[in-house]
């Protein structure tokens, strides 16, 4: 974004320089205004009489001028499906076969990986029921409303959707929170990427743990980033209060939800907001200061105390429809900008909204690509299971890129670190891939290759494997949440830490009981190490944006790529100001 902004202004400085080299100030020197009056007014008459020259000859060599012309169109103004057509077939082709004296090393890699993934199997399978089969048949029956995965059915475009943090929650000191209580992800709505929220009250009861506050924070920056509209499913009891210290005092805890509303309002990133249940407390928030806002009678219901804190507080009773009820906010207090009878009608009603807010959708038309030449079902016998499992980076590169087709930069230099440019799914992309341990070469070359891109408005692509030196601490890989990447995904295998447990420095053995002490205090801490730095443990804390399978990396960098580039074909108000409500 940072490039962009810097594109920009640029393009605005020549301009503005432009114009005041044409435009003249009233307050110069008399003698020298008239004379360039004088200039101004020739040089305007000869730029007519050139004009009409050239109009003549372009009437005369129509074919001939157009035809010269679009050869030599800058490349920026050709379309991308000629561009794809013109460039790309002409990239080398990486060679992907397995050679045989790796190959003990892939089934070893392809054991492992079947192993890991199974559990990653089980863990999604546990997340996908929410709170369990007893609260949703408690929210679904006694509650009459839909499971949150139904409700997304009925929101989004009939395509599939990106989901994050699936696994966010999980084995948590608090207990589980699965998928922390809420799904976000982005989906299309309308043909419009979206990014989307939405509370599942059958886990803890709709309650916000910090784990929840900070998947909801995390889909607020990737809206911010990418310039997504955002949709909020609101069903909320609000903080959960015996861990209330961590959800709302400081910068980066509840209120920021809050605060990023009103900063994505004054990006001119739409808001749309549905209470489909309980909104209490905090969770009343979130949808009075979104954009518009839908509520559903009989089930939603909107207040900051419920009616069992007005009973303790003033002895009176009240109904939840009397206190904040669909009726009351869309006919009294104007919270609710659209009162929906029915679930199905709320988010009808969003999708109506969403067709008013002027935006265009992605064009429809279908770039050509090759797929790679090599299947990506065998990424999981590259996948490694160990640094002493690893295999070249390329035979990974070969799996992924169109065509298998990757342009190398510096392939004789620095070669741990391998740089070039590649197509996934027509769109161009730089990578940067690790291939051993990072050198000061391969660092340099790095640096030279990231500013290319930039240069370029390329996107980058990074894939991250580095290896520690077996004799002292390292680290396995750089923190890419403190680079803000837009996306950031982590291989079921994959391990997270300062230093590899099964590296780590030992000592050697003795009957002393002190040393006794220290080798069972290193044991424990190379075992607590092992934990915190595999995949799911990294997940469940959103050290990442989620965890994939190798076979679908492709595809999900690919619609990564798609949402990013969506900003390009956005309408932007020239209003200056954010949404005000009442």
């Amino acid at each position: 974004m940072l490039i962009l902004l810097s594109f920009l202004l640029r393009v605005m400085w020549n301009n503005i320089t432009l114009c005041s080299i044409c435009k003249f100030s009233p307050s110069s020197p008399s003698l020298l205004f008239s004379r360039s009056r004088i200039l101004h007014h020739v040089f305007e008459r000869k730029y007519k009489d050139l004009c009409k020259q050239t109009a003549q000859i372009l009437q005369n060599r129509s074919c001939q001028v157009a035809k010269r012309t679009c050869n030599m169109l800058p490349s920026r103004l050709v379309s991308n499906k000629a561009k794809y057509r013109r460039y790309t077939k002409t990239y080398p082709v990486l060679d992907g076969r397995i050679p045989t004296v790796y190959q003990h090393v892939f089934e070893e890699n392809l054991r492992n990986n079947k192993a890991v993934i199974q559990r990653y199997s089980e863990l999604l399978e546990m997340v996908s029921k929410g709170g369990g089969e007893n609260a949703i048949l408690r929210h679904t029956q006694r509650n009459k409303k839909l499971f949150v995965r139904e409700r997304l059915k009925m929101l989004l475009d009939d395509e599939s959707f990106l989901e994050l943090s699936p696994l966010a929650g999980l084995n948590l000191p608090y207990g589980d929170v699965p998928a922390a209580g809420c799904l976000t992800g982005i989906g299309k709505i309308c043909g419009v990427w979206c990014v989307f929220m939405a509370n599942d009250a059958t886990v803890k009861g709709g309650t916000i743990y910090p784990i929840g506050v900070k998947k909801q924070l995390r889909a607020q920056e990737i809206a911010m980033q990418n310039r997504l509209l955002s949709v909020y499913l609101v069903d909320s009891g609000g903080a959960f209060l015996p861990l209330q210290s961590e959800l709302f005092p400081d910068k980066s805890d509840g209120g920021r939800v809050f605060y990023n509303e009103a900063i994505m309002s004054a990006m001119k990133i739409p808001q749309v907001a549905v209470v489909c249940g309980s909104c209490v407390a905090g969770g009343a928030y979130v949808p009075t200061m979104a954009e518009e806002t839908v509520i559903i009678d009989k089930i939603g219901t909107l207040f900051l105390a419920g009616p069992p804190l007005v009973k303790a507080a003033t002895g009176e009773d009240v109904s939840p429809e009397d206190l904040g009820g669909a009726k009351l906010h869309s006919k009294v207090s104007g919270c609710s900008d659209h009162f929906a009878s029915s679930e199905k009608e709320a988010y009808e009603c969003v999708r109506n909204i969403i067709s008013t807010l002027n935006y265009e959708p992605l064009p429809e038309e279908v770039i050509e690509y090759d797929g790679p030449l090599y299947s990506s079902d065998e990424l999981l016998g590259l996948a490694p299971r160990g640094y002493n499992y690893t295999l070249p980076v390329k035979l990974i590169l070969s799996r992924l890129m169109d065509g298998s087709r990757f342009q190398e930069f510096k392939a004789d230099y620095g070669t741990t670190l391998v740089t070039g440019f590649g197509h996934v799914e027509g769109h161009l992309v730089g990578v940067v891939a690790s291939n051993g341990e990072l050198s000061h070469d391969a660092s340099l070359k790095g640096g030279h290759f990231v500013q290319l891109c930039s240069q370029r408005s390329i996107p980058i692509l990074f894939f991250q494997n580095t290896a520690p030196h077996a004799a002292e601490p390292t680290s396995i890989s750089q923190c890419g949440r403190s680079f803000s990447p837009n996306f950031l995904f982590l291989w079921p295998n994959a391990r997270v830490a300062l230093v590899d447990s099964r590296h780590f420095f030992t000592i050697p053995k003795a009957e002393d009981n002190d040393c006794k002490e220290d080798e069972s205090e290193l044991n424990h801490l190379k075992e607590k190490l092992e934990e915190e730095s595999s995949a799911f443990y990294s997940s469940a804390r959103l050290w990442d944006d989620g965890v994939i399978l190798p076979q679908n990396t492709r595809k999900v960098v690919a619609q990564c790529l798609e949402i990013i580039n969506q900003q390009k074909y956005q309408v932007i108000s020239p209003c200056q100001y954010p949404v005000i409500r009442m």
